[in-house]
């Protein structure tokens, strides 16, 4: 298996990375690759505990962190901004020795510019984002993000490719990088008949201290409410938190099957609007209710596309009140695209190396 082993490094930025690449993993493994998984933090653990056998590596930690005031985000990202260049330098002495521990044939990097080699021709970039918003400053992180996309060998956009798509301008420009392949949204769930459960499940992610502020948020309002309700809170621990409302259920983390018969059993989502959740409401075909992260303008921006479209509404963390979920039923919610990955044809890619 030395030479079919496909390095897959994740960003360990809320577990939408991690969990949009455990298709991909899956995918691998089924295709005779062997992959070998790297990332740090959380996103590692979720792999971990998806893929229990799997050879895994730790990669430099980025350490980022939301600021408590969601306009504040960008000014510390740019004052971080030495602090992960240097990780993204260490990140790539790393993988010139993972190349040559490993024998590797290729590599996937879900948004970690670090993670590619000089000495392989099959370096893969996933991102849904050829233009990144960031507000006044946006055409220059586009143009940086552009730049990085260039220095692999090619760049793949889980979305499809025409007018009907999921990431708007996030995903599709005019003028795109000539490396770029659109290989159709990417969900590990599938869609089943199953009854409902629940009328609400709640699904936290995201950096803290956001994620945690949101979950004060929703727990304050739902705290006595007739609904029933699943409140998973997006963070790997083993403690356990209980409500005097016996209407909610409430979980920490949960994964694969799990996770995928709780949102097939709830009639609404409650979520961030972060890429890789639109991606699976569009597979399972979900209403939901959008509450964006402060200050990521990305998911502002795709909060503001769902409404528009009328698929979704959605309110901004300090307007939420549980009276607003009322207006979900007045939306058609996310549906499938119709197009996805064929995963031979993409990891073709591999073989020619």
């Amino acid at each position: 298996m030395g030479n079919k082993r496909i390095l897959v490094a994740v960003l360990n930025w809320g577990l939408g990375h991690a969990t949009r690449c455990i298709p991909i993993i899956q995918q691998l493994k089924e295709h005779n690759f062997e992959p070998i998984i790297a990332s740090d933090g959380q996103a590692l653990q979720l792999l971990k505990k998806e893929f229990p056998n799997e050879i895994f590596e730790d990669l430099p930690s980025y350490n980022i962190e939301y600021t408590k005031k969601g306009s504040n985000l960008k000014w510390k990202l740019l004052l971080d901004s030495r602090r992960i260049i240097k990780n993204i330098k260490a990140e790539n002495e790393l993988t010139k020795e993972l190349v040559q521990k490993y024998n590797l044939k290729g590599i996937i990097s879900d948004n970690r510019w670090g993670v590619r080699s000089d000495q392989l021709k099959t370096n893969v970039f996933i991102t849904h984002q050829i233009n990144v918003l960031s507000g006044n400053t946006t055409f220059l992180s586009s143009f940086i993000q552009q730049r990085y996309i260039k220095k692999f060998n090619e760049c793949w956009i889980p979305d499809a490719k025409g007018n009907n798509n999921l990431s708007g301008i996030l995903g599709h420009a005019s003028s795109i990088p000539g490396n770029i392949k659109y290989i159709g949204p990417l969900s590990r769930f599938e869609k089943r008949k199953v009854p409902i459960i629940y009328d609400y499940l709640i699904l936290l992610s995201g950096p803290e201290p956001q994620r945690g502020m949101l979950e004060e948020i929703l727990l304050k309002e739902f705290r006595y409410s007739n609904s029933k309700v699943f409140f998973i809170h997006g963070v790997i621990s083993e403690d356990h938190n209980q409500l005097p409302n016996s209407n909610i259920e409430i979980s920490n983390y949960l994964f694969g099957k799990s996770l995928e018969e709780a949102i097939n059993a709830s009639k609404y989502i409650i979520c961030r609007s972060g890429y890789t959740t639109l991606m699976d409401l569009a597979k399972l075909g979900k209403k939901a209710f959008f509450i964006p992260t402060p200050g990521q303008n990305e998911q502002e921006y795709l909060a503001q596309r769902m409404e528009s479209l009328r698929l979704a509404p959605f309110c901004y963390q300090n307007k939420f009140s549980i009276s607003k979920l009322k207006e979900i039923e007045s939306y058609s919610g996310l549906s499938d695209l119709g197009e996805h990955s064929v995963f031979g044809d993409l990891f073709a890619f591999f073989e020619g190396e």
